[in-house]
């Protein structure tokens, strides 16, 4: 009997040894698959309308960077205000968001390069769709795009 306290008290001190990770927070091992976790989040909460759990997947740093058309803009708050003022101001609306063709090529351990191509559907039969790299980053608390740079086309 006592044997088998000690095998059961070894076994679950076993298991409490190793880091328990949650689903969703791109906390996989694989840089490919946290990346497109993050990704897979960030369209889900585009499709919510929560602004806030979509930009949760940028770096919130005033030094992140984001392209788009002719502009650059630095900043996660930056990035922030233009959504907010493209997507959510009056008379706009946020659409349902769709990634696809995603390419995630791992630059090392904390680093990745993603390509791939966005379209919304918005209410009125409007269908506005672009391309997009994205660079990411392995911070403490997950994966971030660090910069972003997004095409609309014409």
């Amino acid at each position: 009997m006592r044997r088998i306290a000690l095998l059961l008290m070894f076994c679950l001190t076993a298991i409490g040894a190793f880091p328990q990770t949650s689903p969703g927070m791109g906390s996989s091992s694989d840089p490919k698959l946290a990346v497109e976790q993050v990704l897979h989040t960030q369209q889900d909460a585009w499709n919510h309308h929560d602004l806030d759990a979509f930009m949760t997947g940028y770096w919130k740093s005033p030094h992140r960077t984001f392209f788009s058309g002719a502009n650059e803009r630095h900043g996660w708050q930056e990035t922030m205000d233009r959504y907010k003022a493209r997507y959510q101001s009056p008379g706009h609306e946020m659409g349902q968001l769709e990634f696809s063709n995603l390419r995630v090529e791992a630059l090392g351990a904390d680093a990745a390069f993603v390509r791939g191509e966005w379209h919304l559907t918005m209410s009125d039969g409007k269908a506005p769709h672009g391309l997009f790299t994205l660079v990411f980053r392995k911070f403490p608390d997950g994966w971030k795009i660090v910069h972003d740079h997004t095409s609309a086309a014409e």
